[in-house]
């Protein structure tokens, strides 16, 4: 079963004792260096979610209120998907399908004022890719260029 939940320290060994291979590492922020960041700013915009597999956390992202957001969208009432890792032991098992699904109820539960999930992935992240569009993630062809290349901005509205 999966299940989402905000981050508790509990998790901190778990979702800190998994690497990504050199690909995926280009591609994603470690939890571990998500978490010192999001401590040492004191970002109350964002908050961290445990992916949460048999009860064992398995994976994270983090759910991000900042101005960031503007990069991709004119929605206020918006928030920004960012750094989406899933334990490699775990992956290919549909976790992370089966998480950004959940996502949309996730987000209604808890911040009822937002409509809206946005993203930015890679263009060369292609399995990232095609499970934010399998997951109903939408691309209007709008794209940005970063350091590491350029990025496909999604968004996902929520009703």
């Amino acid at each position: 079963m999966i299940k989402l939940c905000f981050y508790k320290a509990e998790d901190f060994e778990d979702l800190t004792s998994y690497d990504l291979d050199e690909i995926q590492s280009r591609f994603t922020a470690m939890p571990k260096a998500t978490l010192e960041i999001i401590k040492e700013k004191n970002a109350g915009d964002k908050f961290p979610v445990s992916i949460l597999y048999q009860n064992k956390a398995v994976g994270f992202f983090v759910l991000d209120f900042g101005v960031d957001k503007f990069d991709l969208t004119e929605n206020e009432n918006s928030t920004l998907l960012r750094s989406l890792s899933i334990n490699p032991d775990y992956q290919g098992k549909g976790i992370g399908k089966i998480a950004m699904i959940a996502l949309l109820d996730f987000v209604k539960d808890h911040f009822p004022e937002c409509n809206e999930v946005v993203l930015a992935v890679n263009f060369d992240n292609k399995s990232a890719y095609e499970l934010y569009l399998k997951c109903g993630f939408e691309d209007q062809g709008k794209s940005r260029e970063m350091s590491k290349g350029f990025q496909h901005l999604l968004n996902k509205k929520i009703e």
